[in-house]
């Protein structure tokens, strides 16, 4: 149940509006009328958002806000005033409120700004659990595997955690990239204070600068009001940043003057704003791929990935996939009213012959479905929806297996409506053919760089952003440099 505190010394009116809005048993609406009683519930039963009137009878708002951002500064704090220059709520902006609303609410807007509130609260509190084997328990925002690549990972998270510099999180969209965001916000420095996640390839790109750094009142069409962006809001804290590779090119240049000095301009403004934010990017695309050919800023990117964390597609993670179906299963069956008990081998045996393109969220959408389709305590074969494409393993016989697996990837990525396809299909040959080349030359680079009419060194890049550890080393490799 997501818990609502209202604290107004006039709460009648206010209250029926967010019961209508946010109604029982899924959420609690508490109400308190002084800063006083506000601020002990919040001592003695955290809420996951407060709506905080600025004018209570004991003390200010302000106060009030201060108070509770120092005891808890993950709880998300709306104000709510009846001053339409609301003078106080912007500055209330500025030390990390999340937004404000005028007397009277419109519901809408309240639904809107309560509800993005509540989303905010549960991606800060939800555990983001790395596990490597399955725990007895079900636990929200857990990660599986215990694959070298993913063991990998889990120690990329406890070297970069606790250290305050900028993470980039790359993989295939699908992976899991947030959540290995959130694990490293929760065991950073800054786990007490905000954690805001934005897709940037969600929000329009007129939009996204707004967003991110707020706007002054007048500074463009409909901008009636002034705007404190997430990196205001942020202060003190972590911003995740998804998708980091779809930034349009005019914002590249303040997002490098952040990294570089914490500090900005708001939209329209000319004030000088200063900032103190982790920042956590991810991207599905090849950024060193889009710097080299100019359409990422190469500055920006080397300072994103101060560190990097790579995320294995699900196709690579061998035996973590019966982990995961197992993991999934048992949670799904229990949400959805099920007794499925047990996997049947010949649906396991298709689960791992299909490539997954999609990932940790397809698998997850399959299984939802063939859970909805179960009656018995096994899931059967015929439970499963069609997958849209044939295991690579059932191709022509006179076709090379090369060129009939990336066929089928092709297919099956035409089938998801990619929009990305040119880098998606060079990167899957790539996937094919280094293997086979590092295995021509037990491992020589410089033979298999000479075969492939590349320099070493863009092979080596090339091994590294696939996670492709040659089986063979050769010691006597020679150095050309």
């Amino acid at each position: 149940m997501a818990q609502i505190l209202l604290v107004d010394d006039e709460p009648n009116l206010i209250a029926e509006q967010v019961r209508h809005a946010f109604p029982a048993p899924a959420h609690g609406i508490g109400v308190a009328r002084t800063g006083a009683d506000g601020l002990a519930q919040v001592a003695a039963d955290p809420p996951d958002v407060v709506l905080l009137d600025l004018r209570l009878p004991d003390r200010t708002g302000l106060d009030v806000f201060e108070a509770i951002r120092a005891s808890d500064a993950r709880i998300p704090v709306i104000f709510v005033t009846l001053s339409k220059t609301a003078d106080a709520a912007i500055e209330a902006m500025k030390r990390g409120a999340f937004d404000y609303l005028f007397k009277p609410l419109d519901p809408a807007q309240l639904r809107r700004v309560v509800g993005e509130a509540l989303e905010v609260a549960r991606r800060m509190r939800e555990p983001a659990i790395l596990a490597e084997v399955l725990p007895e328990e079900d636990i929200g925002g857990l990660i599986v595997g215990a694959c070298p690549a993913m063991r990998e990972v889990y120690k990329a998270v406890g070297r970069v955690a606790a250290q305050d510099v900028p993470v980039l999180i790359t993989g295939e969209s699908g992976t899991g990239k947030e959540l290995i965001a959130r694990a490293i916000y929760q065991h950073g420095r800054r786990s007490k204070a905000p954690f805001f996640a934005l897709n940037c390839a969600a929000i329009p790109e007129n939009l996204l600068e707004s967003e991110l750094f707020g706007h002054e009142k007048g500074a463009f069409t409909g901008a009636d009001r002034r705007r404190i962006g997430r990196f205001e809001q942020c202060n003190g804290g972590t911003l995740f940043l998804d998708e980091i590779g779809d930034m349009p090119p005019a914002l590249q240049a303040k997002m490098l003057r952040i990294l570089q000095e914490q500090t900005f301009e708001r939209v329209g403004g000319s004030e000088t704003v200063k900032t103190d934010v982790r920042i956590i990017s991810a991207t599905h695309r090849d950024l060193k791929a889009r710097s080299a050919d100019g359409t990422f800023r190469g500055d920006l990117y080397y300072r994103l990935g101060v560190f990097s964390v790579h995320l294995p597609p699900l196709r690579e993670r061998g035996d973590d996939l019966a982990v995961l179906v197992g993991y999934f299963v048992r949670r799904f069956s229990r949400e959805f009213g099920r007794d499925v008990r047990e996997v049947h081998e010949e649906t396991m045996n298709r689960l791992r012959a299909y490539p997954w393109p999609g990932n940790l969220r397809e698998l997850q959408s399959v299984l939802k479905q063939a859970l909805l389709r179960a009656t018995g305590s096994v899931l059967l074969p015929a439970m499963l929806p069609e997958l849209t494409t044939e295991p690579a393993s059932v191709a022509v016989a006179d076709s090379p297996a090369g060129q009939t697996a990336l066929e089928s990837f092709i297919h099956t990525r035409l089938a998801n409506g990619s929009e990305e396809l040119f880098d998606e299909a060079h990167r899957e040959f790539d996937r094919i053919l280094l293997p086979i080349v590092m295995e021509h030359t037990r491992g020589n680079q410089f033979q298999a760089a000479r075969i492939l009419g590349v320099a070493r060194q863009t092979l080596r890049r090339r091994l590294n952003d696939l996670n492709i550890t040659p089986r063979f080393t050769d010691a006597s490799e020679p150095d050309p440099e």
